[in-house]
């Protein structure tokens, strides 16, 4: 398969996580990876940690794409986190507008992603690559399918070069997604975000709180095998191969993981493929 893949990683919370998080990095390197993206917590909590992961995988001779959100954001303090980043070497971005920390009002000079797409280009014009996110299932917080579409349009117009969608398993609502998207006018590359079953109950809290919609079919399969975690991964790397080979056999520009800091799913899944 020569199609261009992605790995996401979150900051990790210890010294322990943080060596594993290395080891891990090393195995997916052998993949050849066009880039490594690190996530960002609520309203920039993990900011640090990012900044540090980022600047490992740079010192690992990888390329960063490092999350940027910027709810409670000032454009003063964008302005200096750009340029934090671009001395560190980082040429991508994942622009959001990322979630409230709770207890947060809503607060800061930015209310949608689109503000600060337009904003890092109007201050750092091609110096970054910029990614946004895509949801062929539709953003959980949108007040309809045609307003979450549009919202999509209007980042990738005030400047997006490419889109990571939130992860799926029903490639019909990505194919969906793009054609729409197509008929807005809107051709940057909107690549799959993937994330492999390791763990149902890992991956069912996560859906839940991302929108994210499980077929009621894998559900049914997860929450049968109960705690038989072998059985669990089986499954899971059969479903998730799948849908990447139906993904692939399509077109699609690239794939995009979601790791969970792990590496030992995506490897074989790409194996695989």
């Amino acid at each position: 398969m020569n199609l261009p893949v992605s790995f996401e990683f979150f900051p990790p919370k210890t010294p322990e996580g943080a060596e594993k998080l290395r080891a891990v990095r090393q195995q997916l390197y052998a993949l050849k990876p066009e880039f490594c993206s690190v996530t960002y917590g609520a309203g920039g909590s993990t900011q640090e940690g990012t900044f540090a992961t980022v600047g490992e995988i740079i010192a690992e001779g990888g390329q960063a794409a490092s999350h940027f959100s910027c709810i409670g954001a000032t454009k003063a303090s964008v302005r200096e986190e750009l340029a934090t980043l671009k001395a560190m070497g980082v040429k991508r971005l994942v622009a959001l507008r990322g979630d409230l920390p709770s207890g947060y009002g809503a607060g800061g000079e930015f209310h949608y992603a689109s503000d600060l797409v337009a904003f890092i280009r109007a201050e750092t014009g091609d110096d970054f690559h910029i990614e946004v996110a895509a949801y062929p299932e539709v953003h959980p917080q949108a007040k309809s399918p045609e307003s979450d579409l549009q919202a999509f349009a209007t980042k990738a117009r005030a400047g997006a070069n490419s889109a990571i969608t939130q992860y799926f398993f029903n490639s019909d609502a990505y194919f969906r997604f793009v054609d729409d998207a197509h008929k807005l006018g809107v051709d940057v590359p909107v690549v799959p975000g993937i994330m492999p079953i390791t763990s149902s109950s890992q991956l069912l809290r996560f859906s839940d709180a991302c929108g994210a919609e499980i077929p009621r079919w894998i559900r049914l399969r997860l929450q049968a095998y109960g705690d038989d975690i072998a059985s669990i991964k089986a499954f899971g790397l059969d479903v998730v191969t799948d849908l990447c080979d139906q993904l692939v056999t399509a077109g699609v520009p690239a794939l995009h993981f979601y790791t969970m800091n792990q590496s030992a799913a995506t490897t074989e899944i790409l194996r695989r493929l």
